[in-house]
């Protein structure tokens, strides 16, 4: 998924020069770091700084028909996606593999997957017993113990979403929690918005729910009379949910109850009965994200006749399956994936399966590629980069102007207590226990997920296991996690253009410097900001200071409301607030640490750009992408990050060091006064 031109070229070039070294070969161009060819020099960087840095790269560079948006996280992807591929194929093709062993497991799982043909020939058979499993239910009883029970066996999630996970006022602790859940589309307002956008989702919706029934063998009206019902469930159930903007607030979402009296708020659902039937035992406490939509599906439960919730649990183990199923199941799914996105042709099965093997047997699949495609090199900059990035965010933590001592003495302790995760895990997972079989691809999909919901509620009664990653290791992203206080950067994100051993600091510290800075920053962000060194949710600000703070981050909200995505479709600056906070205070003390560095200090002129220019440039190149209109539209509903382009420009024009850099002046369209310009750390 990454860079795949450059790599695969200089590959080969570097063969062909050690085997005709001794003639007069020319010799192979050095690496621009930074392209000017990418660039549209057309524009001013103060009127439209992402098309003067990447107008070329976005006109020549249009969304792949196999993909529903471009940019460099998707070239890396593509390249990394490669890579595993290579990587499984090598696994599949290996008779010497052991049984049980990681390429055995990694290139069954693989192969069974692109058996394409035995996968045909079985049709819906698959699905039958499953389905019929469901239809044998006779009372609400059994509808709500069927629901628990399916979790447990690959077989989705209907009613509500449950998971194991710290407890965030006790993060010593691990915890079983509830949230809200049971709906398909990707967010609620999907049910509840009436616009011609929406209602055209809306229809697919429910003419791919009558496809997989017709498929799985149902006459055409009762499946229509189907997919009216489950949609009718669905916006009850949406209806009763809570906001993504509501959801970011922790506190709004921790709710501790005994089971015992969790239980007498939902009648019709006796958590001392059903949390047994979902495997966990001897928890007397447990987290409900939103006690509200609790109440209300207790309510829907005894108000839809069983015969409707037969058919809803008919639909979740359909659409569970559908993806993995024969082409016909597919075909339909992939359908309504293109109303949803815009997407113009499916994803090659290679890379379906590819992907499919990282998500489920990441940890099997990243000791291979770890082995192939990572240097022991990488790992040492990086580790140097991220010292520098907490050195840098100490620096300006402790220059702040609105912030009292008291604050950032807690604010510092913080920062000092965080702990990075570089490349790959210390100890991978082994999967021990977990089948694969070369001639089941569902039934390893299957068992996959009843060892991973079993690995999960066994973390329950134990020590929190801070060794644990929450990506694969060949993923092109990074986290921060609030309750672990940690930073992670898989093996998959650090190469170009985020990161290379070979380029000079201005590059690396304008891509993964300002990658690092953005997840220290989400330690700092609206919401992060509330979880104290040691992960738990709990206040370390004054009350002046936290006003202030609030003050500063609403500005940034304005900032990003006013940028228009689609037509009348605006940048939800309240949902996108972690993430803006999080590339502007990364970017910031990306920039203070690159400062550090003799480079900078040399202020030496390279492909025609000095020091703090290519910074910003390489920030730019980071997040340059192109996008179909319906995934710009879905995302804004459904992604708390910004769209590409406004995180291009959003943290710079806050920045003086943008604005000196590429001469940005009074009457330029980006141009911010000086005491317009938004600082929060």
């Amino acid at each position: 998924m990454k860079y795949s031109s450059y790599w695969l070229l200089s590959a080969a070039l570097l063969c062909g020069l050690s085997a005709s070294a001794q003639h007069d070969s020319p010799k192979i161009p050095k690496k621009k770091f930074i392209d000017a060819s990418n660039m549209d020099l057309n524009y001013k960087p103060g009127n439209d700084f992402n098309l003067y840095a990447s107008g070329t790269w976005i006109k020549n560079n249009p969304v792949p028909a196999k993909e529903t948006r471009w940019g460099s996280f998707n070239v890396l992807r593509d390249f990394n996606i490669n890579a595993v591929k290579n990587i499984l194929i090598e696994a599949e093709n290996d008779k010497t593999a052991k049984p049980g062993s990681v390429k055995r497991r990694i290139g069954d799982f693989y192969a069974a997957g692109m058996d394409s043909i035995g996968i045909e020939k079985l049709g819906a058979s698959p699905i039958l017993p499953e389905l019929a499993k469901v239809a044998s239910v006779t009372s609400l009883e059994d509808i709500i113990s069927e629901a628990a029970i399916m979790r447990t066996q690959g077989l989705g999630s209907p009613l509500f979403s449950f998971y194991v996970g710290q407890d965030r006022k006790e993060a010593t602790k691990l915890i079983a929690q509830l949230g809200q859940g049971g709906t398909t589309l990707p967010d609620r307002d999907y049910y509840l918005k009436a616009d011609a956008r929406t209602l055209k989702i809306q229809d697919a919706y429910k003419k791919y729910i009558t496809q997989l029934f017709v498929l799985s063998g149902i006459m055409d009206e009762l499946a229509k009379k189907n997919a009216e019902t489950i949609f009718a469930i669905e916006k009850a159930l949406a209806t009763a949910q809570m906001s993504r903007v509501e959801m970011r607030d922790p506190y709004k979402t921790y709710n501790k109850f005994s089971v015992a009296d969790f239980s007498k708020t939902t009648s019709n659902m006796n958590w001392a009965t059903l949390l047994p039937k979902m495997k966990v035992s001897g928890q007397d406490t447990m987290l409900v994200g939103a006690p509200k939509f609790f109440t209300e599906l207790n309510a829907l439960l005894v108000a839809t006749p069983v015969a409707d919730w037969k058919t809803y649990l008919q639909w979740n183990v359909l659409k569970t399956s559908a993806p993995y199923l024969s082409s016909a199941f597919v075909d339909a799914n992939f359908a309504f994936t293109q109303v949803l996105s815009g997407q113009k042709v499916q994803t090659p099965r290679w890379q379906r399966m590819s992907q499919l093997t990282d998500g489920t047997l990441g940890e099997l699949l990243g000791q291979l590629y770890v082995e192939k495609h990572f240097k022991p090199e990488a790992k040492v900059r990086m580790e140097q980069m991220v010292a520098n990035l907490i050195k840098a965010y100490e620096i300006r933590i402790k220059n702040l102007d609105w912030m009292s001592a008291e604050t950032k003495v807690k604010a510092l302790d913080k920062l000092h207590a965080f702990t990075p995760k570089i490349a790959y895990p210390d100890k991978f997972k082994n999967y021990d226990g977990l089948t694969v079989t070369k001639t089941n691809f569902l039934q390893n999909l299957r068992s996959a997920a009843v060892w991973g919901y079993a690995d999960m509620v066994s973390q329950l009664g134990k020590p929190v296991d801070k060794t644990r990653w929450g990506m694969s290791t060949p993923t092109v992203n990074a986290y921060y996690s609030p309750v672990l206080n940690e930073i992670v950067f898989p093996a998959g994100i650090l190469q170009f253009p985020f990161f290379d051993v070979n380029a000079d600091d201005a590059v690396n510290y304008g891509g993964i410097g300002a990658v690092i800075g953005h997840e220290i920053s989400h330690g700092f962000d609206d919401s992060g900001s509330q979880y104290d060194k040691h992960g738990n949710l709990k206040n370390w600000w004054t009350a002046e200071d936290l006003a202030k703070f609030k003050e500063k981050s609403k500005a940034l909200q304005a900032q990003f409301d006013a940028y228009t995505v689609l037509d009348t479709i605006h940048v939800n600056g309240k949902l996108t607030m972690g993430e803006n906070i999080g590339d502007l205070g990364g970017l910031n003390a990306a920039y203070e640490a690159y400062k550090m560095t003799a480079e900078w200090k040399a202020g030496k002129v390279v492909d025609g750009f000095t020091p703090d220019q290519r910074f910003f440039l390489a920030w730019a190149q980071v997040w340059r992408t192109t996008i179909l209109p319906e995934t710009a539209a879905q995302l804004i509903l459904t992604d708390s990050h910004s769209p590409g382009e406004y995180r291009t420009i959003g943290a710079p024009v806050n920045m003086d060091a943008w604005y000196k850099a590429f001469n940005i002046q009074p009457g330029d369209k980006l141009y911010k006064k000086p005491e317009d310009r938004i600082k929060i750390w």
